[in-house]
């Protein structure tokens, strides 16, 4: 865990219940953000996103499987995180932290809760055969606000992602490798990430700022206008005012973080 200074810490909240930010930046605005798709040759569908100086790549990777009993015609989607080393200083080989549990999670119910995926399209046949789309992230440079930076990451990377073309015939599946079809995509979905400093919120926090954060709350809104996600963070409450004003700048930045898709 990372210790920070308390003059940085009293330097930072005095700027910030000032109005002004460390890089300059409004209370309410992003730092610049860089999407790439097509990074991994091996990969159906890959991204990579740089928000201000944290980048992740993401990864997805299906393949064919049996469905949930439950849900015996719907496909199957699951996320999963890793901070490497490379990335900070307090990033530790070996099993996943907490940290990058709740990233993966906090991003997975944003996609999932959204239904931007076509679940049911994915599956071959009902009971039997689904495809199954594993998403993988990679921070390979942290500074601040995985959350965010995270989300269109994997946005990016599944509407890059292309399916072979897969039927069941005679009780096994027969794949098509030299035509394939785009992930079915119902809708899109972004998040934005405030922390509560001092007595202002602030959005896209980085690294300082999240290190001397009282809360932080973290919203998915799909571009269709529902709110699929919520997370709080942090030690400290946070009132009702704070999360109606940061719902409220969420809806105004959503379709410009989509743009960038």
């Amino acid at each position: 865990m990372k210790i920070t200074p308390e003059i940085t810490r009293k330097s930072i909240t005095h700027l910030i219940n000032d109005g002004e930010r460390a890089d300059g930046r409004a209370m309410d605005e992003f730092r610049d953000i860089e999407i790439e798709t097509d990074v991994i040759s091996k990969a159906e569908g890959s991204a990579r996103i740089k928000l201000g100086k944290t980048q992740i790549i993401v990864g997805c990777k299906p393949q064919i499987g049996e469905p949930f009993p439950d849900t015996p015609n719907v496909g199957v989607l699951m996320t999963n995180g890793e901070m490497l080393p490379m990335a900070d200083p307090t990033f530790e080989p070996g099993p996943p932290s907490e940290e990058s549990i709740e990233l993966a999670r906090v991003v997975d119910r944003c996609i999932r809760e959204s239904e931007m995926v076509d679940l049911e399209k994915l599956c071959i046949e009902p009971g039997k055969k689904v495809w199954m789309v594993f998403v993988d992230l990679h921070i390979v440079d942290y500074d601040g606000n995985l959350f965010d930076a995270a989300t269109l990451g994997v946005m990016a990377a599944l509407m890059n992602t292309k399916l072979p073309i897969a039927k069941y015939v005679d009780d096994e599946v027969v794949i098509d490798e030299n035509e394939t079809m785009d992930l079915p995509l119902r809708d899109k979905a972004a998040m934005c990430t405030f922390v509560k400093i001092g007595d202002k919120m602030v959005l896209d926090p980085a690294r300082e700022e999240e290190s001397i954060l009282d809360a932080r709350i973290s919203i998915g809104i799909t571009e269709s206008g529902n709110i699929c996600a919520m997370q709080k963070g942090g030690n400290n409450p946070l009132t009702r005012e704070n999360i109606l004003e940061s719902v409220k700048i969420a809806y105004s930045k959503v379709p410009e973080l989509l743009k960038n898709l």
